[in-house]
């Protein structure tokens, strides 16, 4: 299958995920700031990974992704019916610390041109 096929499937899902998520009543997940990162689609679409983020940390995250496992019949319900493909993916959720991180190394950074216009 040709790869711009699979990397617009993965986008595609990945905008979904994130309508059907807001929807979800499960309390690990409902109120939080989740973030979907990215969402890698096997070959034969058949297992799709899905990368989520949390603003509140990775321990929150990881929590989340309880939730969403929890509820990823009725994701996959919503998802074949929004999206036509043939086989919609089993999917499995994966905690990802991308955004935290990313806030991390925003604040070094900031810290740090502080300091040299600080120093002028």
């Amino acid at each position: 299958m040709a790869g711009y096929r699979i990397h617009r499937v993965s986008e595609d899902i990945k905008r979904e995920i994130i309508s059907i998520i807001k929807y979800i009543k499960d309390p690990r997940v409902q109120g939080k700031m989740l973030t979907v990162i990215r969402v890698d689609v096997s070959g034969d679409l058949s297992y799709a990974k899905v990368y989520v983020s949390d603003l509140q940390g990775i321990k929150s995250a990881k929590d989340a992704v309880l939730g969403l496992e929890s509820a990823s019949g009725y994701i996959r319900r919503e998802l074949g019916r929004s999206i036509s493909i043939k086989k919609t993916p089993e999917l499995k959720f994966i905690a990802d610390d991308s955004i935290e991180h990313g806030m991390e190394i925003s604040k070094k950074i900031k810290d740090t041109m502080g300091d040299n216009v600080d120093d002028n």
